[in-house]
């Protein structure tokens, strides 16, 4: 595995964002700075992370870069590398959620013609501040206020702590309008992901509200905490955007260390790294077997928020847990799957409706991958690790049935390839990629008999992808501005 973390200082794309925000600010390339933020996969944890189960996630060496300058002023400018327009508002403007949730698990778009007229891919960076402004940094920074003037306190930071924590989860609720901060400075910034990647599957959108939630707040200087930025990003894309998604994909961006996978408990947010085994000095062993990260391109893309898919899988899943809880006389628990014992479930999956057993069974199966993989993961047993990473794609189509022809087609090819250890779809499972780790020494065969074989089966969609259908990457780290 590669020593040196992405981007690296040389590399060009970051000279060419400088360059780009200084032409549109009229600052200097020197005072550009540049939020970093990864683009993640999740080995295992499929599906789980909503209904509070446990993960397994690292980042990789691609990812969102976003080159800005504070504006001077309360206006935000932006443009894109993907997409055409430029974007503007001011921090000072009240944002509005873009997205309601039916009973079902729909989206219930807004059709303002305002909204219409937008560039609908700053909608990540309204979704920033609207989590900024809607949630903790009022309290944030009147706690960083407090904190420099009653430094003396001895109990300050105790109070804070609950000042804050009860803010952040809505306890109390008599202080949800009341606004302790003024936003001054909004930035000028250039957005864009790394050149040649479909990014369809790797959380991509988680990625970039978290670079926008970091320029954000460093052009304000705030001070705001990795597990305050894992809920702001989570509110963007669940009460600013209707994606019913839970905190998978902002932990791995913002806590993963290169090489390591994240371990995250979903329910009690407690989180550690993994860490591989440190290879032998004298001699290899069959555990230390390199590997590279391949991803494997459908060509499908489609926006989860318009995809009722997903938000109805968790539906499904919470409405399991409600019946087991009702039969276990738990009702008035929160109906998420990790509120259910499994000595619980055993005794009353057979109220369950077939679809919704499968559901349940593919949740606490996969939370034994999860454990089971982590320890596979510190032991050096890639092998070990791989086979529990393939069954969680299986699990991911028979019980959860998420994907679609052409992903399981993409899944079954990954498991025939070379030197493949193991292989699983890569996020919700229903577009995107298929993920799989690799022996390092093979990796390029995989990619040629997986480029050949996927255009046998899916010739119109594989030509849409302009060669780029396989990707070799290494591990990444975690979001940052440099």
């Amino acid at each position: 595995m590669g020593e040196v973390s992405w981007p690296t200082p040389e590399e060009l794309q970051l000279n060419a964002i400088r360059k780009i925000v200084s032409e549109m600010s009229g600052r200097g390339v020197e005072e550009v700075q540049i939020a970093i933020s990864p683009y993640r996969i999740c080995p295992l944890g499929a599906h789980i992370d909503h209904q509070g189960g446990a993960v397994l996630a690292m980042t990789i060496d691609k990812g969102i870069l976003l080159g800005f300058v504070p504006s001077g002023d309360t206006q935000v400018v932006l443009r894109s590398g993907q997409f055409k327009g430029e974007v503007r508002f001011r921090v000072d403007e009240t944002q509005h959620p873009r997205h309601s949730v039916g009973k079902k698990g729909e989206i219930l778009a807004d059709d303002s013609s305002k909204l219409q007229e937008e560039c609908n891919w700053g909608n990540y960076a309204r979704g920033a501040l609207y989590a900024l402004t809607s949630r903790g940094n009022k309290i944030t920074q009147f706690a960083n206020i407090i904190q420099v003037s009653m430094s003396y306190v001895v109990s300050v930071d105790t109070c804070l702590e609950k000042l804050r924590r009860n803010f952040l989860w809505n306890s109390d609720g008599e202080d949800s309008e009341f606004h302790l901060v003024n936003w001054d400075e909004g930035i000028i910034g250039y957005i864009c992901g790394s050149e040649g990647l479909d990014s369809s599957g790797l959380s991509s959108s988680a990625a970039v509200g978290i670079a926008y939630l970091l320029a954000l707040e460093s052009a304000n200087h705030l001070t705001v905490s990795l597990t305050e930025n894992i809920e702001y990003d989570w509110y963007i894309e669940n009460e600013y955007l209707g994606l019913r998604n839970g905190i998978l994909d902002q932990s791995a961006i913002l806590l993963s260390r290169q090489g390591c996978l994240t371990f995250m408990n979903c329910k009690t947010k407690e989180h550690k790294l993994v860490h591989p085994p440190k290879p032998p000095k004298t001699y290899k062993t069959e555990s230390q077997k390199a590997y590279k990260i391949l991803l494997a391109f459908s060509g499908l893309k489609q926006a989860l928020t318009t995809n009722p898919g997903y938000n109805r899988r968790v539906a499904e899943c919470q409405e399991a847990a409600r019946i087991i809880l009702n039969a276990s006389g738990n009702n008035k628990m929160e109906p998420i799957l990790s509120n259910v014992q499994p000595e619980d479930y055993e005794a009353h999956k057979s109220q369950l409706e077939p679809y919704l057993a499968k559901r349940a069974e593919h949740y606490f199966s996969e939370n034994k991958r999860v454990i089971k993989g982590a320890e596979a993961w510190a032991s050096g047993k890639l092998e070990d690790f791989g086979k529990l990473v393939s069954a969680s794609g299986l699990s991911s189509i028979s019980k959860y049935e998420s994907g679609c022809e052409p992903l399981i087609q993409l899944y079954e090819i990954l498991l025939r390839a070379p030197g493949v250890f193991g292989t699983r779809f890569s996020g919700a499972g229903f577009r995107g990629c298929c993920l799989a780790f690799v022996d390092a020494d093979r990796a390029d065969e995989a990619a040629s008999f997986i480029r050949e074989e996927y255009r046998k089966v899916q010739p119109k969609l594989a030509s849409q992808i302009n060669d780029k259908e396989v990707m070799i990457c290494e591990a990444g780290d975690c979001a940052r501005v440099i």
